[in-house]
């Protein structure tokens, strides 16, 4: 009798794993710096970036951020703009291909593969030191999903008022920094961050964690503690 063959497995290094492949290089390309708007080949919507002008040659730190539920790339972008130029910060503003990320509506595949190029690309034409995710919500925790999957690549992860964590596979430790509104009525923080932080502490993750007078927003005060934690 034959041997069956055996079940076929999808290796880890996959975009149903939430695994991206885009690494810092060398650029390539000389890419332009200020405020771009980018589209995918059907026209739509696929992301905003913003390179602050060059200092010196000295490389940059990409932030890619991630908006909220039914939100938009511009609304990634602008929780951290205003800090950008002061911060030497790249920000990446990916827009989701669907109402959210894809995680949240079937399972990682399509915004991996978005992203995945998307950092390809800015890697090609800029200088990156570190690599941060961050986001808002339901961008939150999939920046946290995302980030915690790919620490080999990513350096930190910036959470403001996620939902929850749930990569498929692990690599590297990112340091955390996570934001909550104490009144959140979408997202509430007893069962979001207060039981998402000690569940991430409980496994070796640095995190520092922040609580404020609020609900599902982003406070001035709070983007610049995110920012100085980052530059810390």
């Amino acid at each position: 009798m034959t041997e069956p063959a055996p079940p076929h497995r999808v290796p880890e290094e996959n975009p149903r794993h939430g695994r991206l492949t885009a690494r810092p290089a060398p650029p390539t390309t000389r890419a332009g710096t200020g405020l771009v708007s980018l589209t995918d080949a059907e026209g739509g919507p696929l992301a905003t970036t913003y390179a602050p002008e060059p200092a010196d040659g000295s490389p940059y730190r990409l932030v890619l951020l991630l908006h909220g539920a039914g939100g938009s790339a511009r609304q990634g972008l602008d929780l951290l703009l205003p800090l950008a130029d002061a911060h030497r910060l790249l920000l990446v503003a990916p827009q989701a291909a669907a109402g959210s990320w894809d995680l949240i509506v079937e399972g990682f595949g399509v915004d991996v593969r978005r992203i995945d190029g998307l950092l390809a690309g800015v890697f090609s034409g800029h200088r990156i030191d570190r690599v941060v995710f961050g986001g808002f919500s339901d961008g939150a925790s999939y920046a946290l999903s995302l980030g915690l999957t790919n620490g080999d690549l990513v350096d930190a992860v910036v959470a403001f008022s996620p939902g929850f964590a749930a990569p498929l596979v692990t690599h590297g430790r990112p340091r955390v920094y996570v934001a909550h509104g104490t009144d959140d009525p979408v997202l509430p923080v007893d069962v979001c961050s207060r039981r998402l932080v000690p569940r991430l502490r409980g496994l070796d993750y640095d995190v520092t964690y922040q609580e404020f007078p609020g609900g599902h927003e982003v406070p001035a005060e709070v983007r610049h503690q995110a920012a100085a934690w980052l530059a810390g």
